[in-house]
């Protein structure tokens, strides 16, 4: 029998690319034969499911009371939950995701008291900096805090330029490496890019608590798309960070190739603006989109464009446009320079260069051919180094040395 995995995030509903993995993943191991068990916080949003009774209450980051500051530090509600479902049952592994905001590292104890190993895959930096990012208010690219001076980011006001957020960010960090065993109570650290492997290990996490998994795409229903397409598509979180403002000033003269913009996020009232203020007709902001109007979207693109100008790790984006034969226009900073081959199956160009973004996307727009070529080339990518089995192949084998089993994996 196989074992059966406790799959964890704050999350039961996709916001981010880190929540879509979550549930790609527990899809992925029940594939195989495994039972999942979820477990996040009790949230409105949430997907149905026959755990949810075991799930904490949430808590209000709206209008938070001085309860709610003081549970996103510690939560015993979330460690109080956990502890009862596993009174009533008995998962093998653990499989965390990020939990921090609604979970706290108060429900790691529950676990190594159970004698649960526990693995946890990083989509991010928050081991290392409060704000997740690595990069500070004004928007730039930043190492301050050491991996262990938090105080930096209260003197920087890192959260959104608040003393009140980057102090509790700080606060948090500093608890959870102190008293939450974030570090040493996890047993091994699923890094998703050899970058963001690197970077953590230069900041002080134990390079041999690390192993590099990127993610995967289940492509066995998506057929090989050889078509050429009609416009420039950009797709994920609508923040600043994401390098967006750039992306609209790339593609500002090139009126001849529309732009779709799909998604939404802090900075989208501020994107409609400056779209509407500078009369951008052929730069279209649609708001979120999901499954299959998503999924036609990217199929229909030209090519999609990530303009990231912070240390993306690895980005569904680009694993979706190569899903659907798409090149990808990519930001050359983290981990998107080892998922982009550049004139292969996509192009890379300098952070926050919006001319030679520019240069990239006429590229593409002059020769649709070779743009149908690179994407199918990001295809073969896909089916080759990012497949399902791969990815069960590599997490099976994390599993299999923490737990000292022979989990039969896929030939």
């Amino acid at each position: 029998m196989l074992p059966t995995v406790l799959n964890v995030s704050q999350n039961y509903f996709i916001r981010g690319g880190s929540d879509r993995y979550f549930f790609s993943l527990g899809e992925l191991l029940e594939k195989w034969g495994h039972q999942v068990i979820p477990f996040a916080a009790r949230q409105p949003e949430n997907c149905e499911t026959p755990w949810a009774h075991y799930f904490p209450e949430p808590i209000n980051f709206t209008s938070p009371s001085a309860r709610d500051l003081l549970r996103f530090v510690h939560s015993k509600p979330a460690a109080d939950a956990l502890s009862r479902l596993l009174g009533e049952h008995r998962p093998a592994i653990a499989h965390l995701h990020i939990y921090y905001g609604q979970l706290t590292t108060s429900i790691l104890r529950p676990l190594k008291e159970a004698g649960i190993p526990i693995v946890q895959t990083l989509h991010e930096y928050r081991l290392v900096c409060p704000v997740s990012t690595l990069m500070s208010a004004d928007g730039q690219l930043c190492q301050s805090c050491n991996g262990k001076d938090f105080w930096q980011a209260v003197a920087k006001r890192c959260n959104r330029g608040s003393l009140s957020r980057s102090l509790l960010s700080a606060a948090e960090l500093y608890y959870s490496h102190a008293l939450g065993g974030v570090i040493d109570k996890v047993d091994r650290f699923i890094t998703v890019s050899h970058f963001q492997r690197r970077k953590l290990a230069e900041l002080g996490i134990p390079a041999h608590k690390m192993v590099t998994v990127h993610n995967f795409v289940d492509v066995s229903n998506i057929p090989v798309n050889p078509g050429k397409g009609d416009y420039f598509l950009y797709f994920g979180r609508l923040e600043r960070l994401k390098g967006i403002f750039t992306l609209i000033e790339a593609a500002a003269p090139l009126t001849e190739v529309p732009l779709l913009i799909v998604g939404d996020g802090e900075a989208r009232e501020e994107v409609e603006a400056t779209v509407a203020r500078r009369g951008l007709s052929h730069i279209r902001v649609l708001g979120p989109k999901r499954g299959r109007e998503l999924q036609q979207l990217i199929a229909d693109s030209l090519c999609c464009v990530l303009p990231s100008e912070w240390y993306e790790n690895c980005p569904m984006a680009v694993l979706e446009a190569y899903a659907h034969s798409r090149p990808q226009i990519g930001a050359d900073i983290g981990g998107i320079p080892e998922l982009i081959e550049d004139g292969t199956d996509g192009l890379l160009f300098a952070p926050g260069d919006s001319e030679h973004l520019r240069e990239c996307l006429l590229a593409m727009a002059r020769d649709r051919r070779r743009a149908m070529e690179m994407g199918l080339a990001g295809r073969q990518k896909i089916e080759r180094y990012f497949s399902q089995n791969h990815h069960y192949e590599q997490i099976v084998g994390v599993y299999n040395d923490l737990m000292g089993a022979k989990v039969p994996v896929p030939r």
